[in-house]
């Protein structure tokens, strides 16, 4: 077969399996290793698949997000150790915003040794957890319940936030990559994440490797928008060295760094 063709073919592959190894690749089309990374390179150029660990999946709209419960219960060590890298940026006297998600709600327990600490959420769980910590002061965003991701959203919460001066808004998403940054596919939450990140000194993405290549349908940021990206050790090589050669901070939560 001709690249086009090998490319149609891998990318029908795909579209029956959602996600396959190289190694199934090369024996499916009957290539080599390095044959299929060209392929893989190509497509992905094109915005047509996105690397995983050992692997590649087609490139995914979302129309919306698993519930704060599934969500809680997924991936549990990654948000783990990417809850402390962001914990490591919070300091005492900071005025900081801690977006929704139970990645960041991992933060909380991460407070102890903070003093003098304000800290902004629009996450109904975290302002709860946050009000059981000594020496942080603490305000829940009001605005639209989101009941399914336990959060705040829409305009009267984005009005809320713009009281506010931080110095520091740790941001999370349920979809992002390279090219089309960060997105959502609730329009409620835009204006929210936008806000706090006009309203910050620093910007920090806390984003799982599962969640990129993943696309909603509101953009919320570019990646250059952001001071530091922290996400998981699974993420694929191939992929840091793209946001790399885009001049991104990015700092793996096994605690290699890619600047």
């Amino acid at each position: 077969m001709i690249p086009d063709q090998r490319r149609d073919a891998l990318l029908a592959a795909l579209q029956r399996s959602g996600v396959l190894s190289v190694k199934e690749l090369c024996d499916l089309l009957h290539v080599s290793h390095m044959t299929i990374r060209r392929d893989i390179t190509a497509l992905e150029s094109e915005g047509l698949v996105r690397s995983v660990p050992g692997g590649v999946r087609l490139s995914q709209s979302i129309r919306s997000e698993p519930t704060y419960q599934d969500k809680s219960s997924a991936n549990v060590e990654s948000k783990q150790a990417m809850a402390t890298l962001a914990a490591g940026m919070l300091h005492n006297g900071q005025t900081v915003f801690l977006d929704a998600g139970t990645t960041l709600g991992d933060v909380v327990p991460r407070l102890s040794e903070i003093s003098d600490l304000t800290v902004v959420t629009n996450d109904l769980t975290t302002a709860v957890r946050l009000g059981e910590v000594d020496g942080v002061d603490v305000f829940q965003v009001g605005g639209h319940v989101d009941s399914r991701n336990r959060s705040t959203v829409g305009s009267f919460a984005a009005d809320m936030l713009r009281h506010f001066n931080f110095d520091l808004a740790l941001i999370s998403t349920s979809s992002w990559d390279l090219d089309r940054g960060v997105t959502t596919p609730s329009e409620f939450k835009v204006a929210v994440k936008q806000v706090a990140m006009s309203k910050s000194a620093s910007n920090v993405l806390v984003a799982g490797s599962e969640k990129y290549g993943l696309v909603g349908t509101f953009h919320v940021a570019d990646l250059s928008e952001f001071d530091r990206v922290f996400t998981d050790s699974r993420f694929p090589c191939r992929e840091l060295e793209r946001l790399r050669a885009a001049g991104l901070d990015v700092e793996l939560a096994d605690g290699r760094r890619h600047e």
